[in-house]
């Protein structure tokens, strides 16, 4: 089968379309024929060996996908051959072919395309767990977003408003920003240009913002911590922004709040219980919302696709398109 090959850690550009052997799956998994494959963050991190997980060289990127199950091992009873279905997986999407546990398959609704089935699980995925889960966002809450116009940032944008939270995004320019404000966001920074602490004390009165949702690190999480209500959440979703914050720890004891790491992958591994709560509500929630796709490349542009993420010039997602349905 076609892949994007991995052969060297580096960047996107280190990339190299080649054959793979496919592989049956085991009894519990499931193959299946990719149909497209959404890039995420993490991706362009594993190139690099700078992510936790770290597969043996030579591998195919790439963690989430949707296509066409193919085979089933000889205990699946969740899907046949045939079902249309998204996937997520530690990595192997960037191929015709990818084979996954069957847990970590769910169907897709009937009205959605393979690209929009290829970029809703991971980011709706770690947003959800997130805003739901980790923070218990409540109705009339104010939600502050970093990276808002990002994959995850514009799905916790949508699921914030979702939830009746009043939400707040901020991003670097006004193009981004009008894109949140279409996705359900009510106010907007623009903290290129503007203090996102003293914007923060504008829009909320003084009071603070509830939950913090910070995909970004960097000098933007100390500013956002600093405009967090007391009893608020701070939310550590990730360093896109390439730099690990530093924050000083006396900022939740005077303001009572908590700082939540989240992990969706460690959600998936850890407590199946909860795993399967969750996968539940997130199948419901795919009925509910479209993810925006801002590019899609062709397989043999892979590269491309993982750069335009890596150097954080996407809007929502970037899909690489694999095969005709």
């Amino acid at each position: 089968m076609k892949a994007l090959i991995c052969k060297a850690h580096g960047g996107p550009e280190t990339l190299e379309l080649g054959d793979m052997p496919t592989r049956e799956p085991g009894p519990k998994e499931v193959a299946i024929r990719v149909m497209a494959a959404g890039v995420n963050f993490p991706d362009t991190l594993m190139l690099q060996d700078r992510y936790q997980i770290k597969p043996p060289l030579p591998f195919v990127p790439g963690s989430e996908a949707a296509g066409v199950v193919a085979r089933v091992g000889s205990e699946v009873t969740t899907v046949k051959p045939g079902d249309r279905v998204m996937a997520y997986m530690n990595w192997g999407a960037f191929a015709e072919e990818a084979v996954m546990e069957a847990g970590n398959v769910l169907p897709m609704p009937a009205a959605m395309d393979f690209v929009s089935a290829a970029a809703f699980t991971m980011t709706y995925g770690t947003s959800l767990y997130a805003l739901e889960d980790r923070a218990q966002l409540q109705r009339g809450e104010s939600l502050l977003v970093l990276g808002a116009a990002g994959g995850v940032g514009l799905a916790a944008v949508e699921i914030g408003a979702l939830i009746g939270a009043r939400v707040i995004a901020a991003a670097s320019s006004e193009e981004k920003l009008a894109l949140c404000r279409q996705h359900g966001a009510v106010e907007t920074i623009n903290y290129a240009r503007e203090s996102l602490r003293e914007r923060i004390r504008q829009l909320t009165g003084d009071q603070g913002v509830d939950v913090v949702y910070d995909p970004v690190g960097g000098g933007f999480s100390e500013q956002a911590l600093r405009g967090t209500a007391w009893g608020g959440r701070f939310l550590v979703i990730g360093f896109a922004g390439g730099e690990i914050a530093r924050v000083p720890l006396n900022l939740p004891l005077l303001k009572g709040c908590a700082i939540v790491g989240v992990s969706w992958g460690g959600l998936l591994r850890r407590e199946m219980p909860g795993k399967t709560r969750h996968l539940q509500s997130l199948a419901r929630l795919a009925e509910k919302l479209k993810p925006h796709v801002s590019a899609t490349y062709p397989l043999a542009r892979g590269g491309e696709a993982i750069a335009a993420v890596a150097e954080r010039r996407a809007q929502g997602k970037v899909v690489i398109t694999v095969a005709a349905p």
